[in-house]
Parts: structure tokens; sequence; C-alpha cells
């Protein structure tokens, strides 16, 4: 019987307009271990409901601050093998940046202690036509957001791995062909 191996963490991130949503069904529908949905959209919708309006600025920290604990939350739960994260934890660098919020201390401080194995930045694609609830005014701000997150991962010292814009099977392919196998474990 063999044990399963240490966890390993692959963050799959990008601005809006990047594919990340066909990329995670490609995973899921090739049975790799992935996230389901994306903890910051939920917890949007979740906010926005509650207050009747889409977030505004002075919405924005603690918005950023529930976001930062289901990320970690979600770090947390995963113990062994490989697992595929929609967005990770300096997602919320950019994010913030993007508002105008500077860092705040338990995003420095979980970027620190909760890291990834490899983070893939899926370029962004040619077109936004993804019926959406957040409110993207002009492209140039989906292209803002996209450097911005880029920058936060940088920051928090990270080197991602640009997968290029092409088919779902083919980027998830691209991702694949970069991550080594897992270690060899023990048969008992």
């Amino acid at each position: 019987m063999s044990t399963p191996h240490p966890p390993r963490r692959f963050v799959i991130t990008g601005g809006p307009s990047s594919g990340k949503e066909a990329v995670f069904d490609e995973l899921h529908e090739r049975g790799l271990p992935a996230s389901t949905g994306e903890i910051a959209r939920e917890i949007y919708r979740k906010h926005r409901d509650r207050l009747g309006r889409h977030l505004q600025v002075s919405d924005r920290r603690e918005y950023s601050r529930e976001v930062l604990e289901g990320f970690v939350a979600e770090y947390c739960a995963h113990k062994a093998g490989d697992r595929f994260y929609n967005r990770g934890i300096p997602d919320g660098y950019g994010w913030d940046a993007f508002f105008g919020l500077g860092p705040y201390p338990e995003l420095e401080e979980a970027a620190r202690t909760y890291r990834y194995d490899t983070v893939f930045v899926l370029d962004a694609l040619d077109d936004f036509t993804t019926a959406d609830d957040t409110v993207w005014a002009r492209e140039r701000e989906i292209a803002r957001v996209h450097q911005l997150i880029i920058q936060g991962y940088y920051d928090a010292g990270y080197r991602p791995i640009f997968v290029p814009v092409d088919s779902a099977p083919a980027r998830v392919d691209f991702i694949l062909a970069q991550i080594s196998a897992p270690p060899a474990t023990s048969h008992t």
C-alpha cells in the first residue's frame, strides 16, 4: 500500500478574461484535484447580495480580509498529493492595488507563511465575452488587473510560469508538462 506524497500546491491565476474557468473545467474533466469555483467571486457575490450593490472602495478591505481567510482555509485543508488552486493568496496584492489599497499585515504574513510550489499565469484572451456579475468598464482595466496580479506574485517572491493563449486542453497539457512527477512513496 502506498502512502500519499506530501502536498504540492499549484496556483492558476490571471486577470479577468484569462480563461481560468475553462482550464479548471478541463482539470476536473481529467479527474485532477482542483478548486471548485473561485473563492473571491463567491465572497463577492455574498457581499453584493447583502449590500444590494457592487462593492465600493470602502467595502474592499473587509472583503479582502474575508477572501484571504478563504484562501488560507483552502490551503490548510490540503494535506497530501497535488492540488490546483483557482487563484492564491498573493492575488490579494494585485486586487488591493487595483482598488488603491496597500498591503496589510495579515496578507503579508499569509504570503510568507503559506507558500505554493508553482504559480501559473494564464495569458489574457483577446475578448471578454463571459457574462459575469463583476463590472469591467474598459479593456485597459482588465489588462491593469492582470499586470497587478502578476506583480503581486513577483513581490511575494514567486517566478510565475506564463501559459500562452490556446484551447483549455492545450493549456492544461502545457501546465502538466511543467510539473515533475511526485516523489516516489514508500510501499509498506
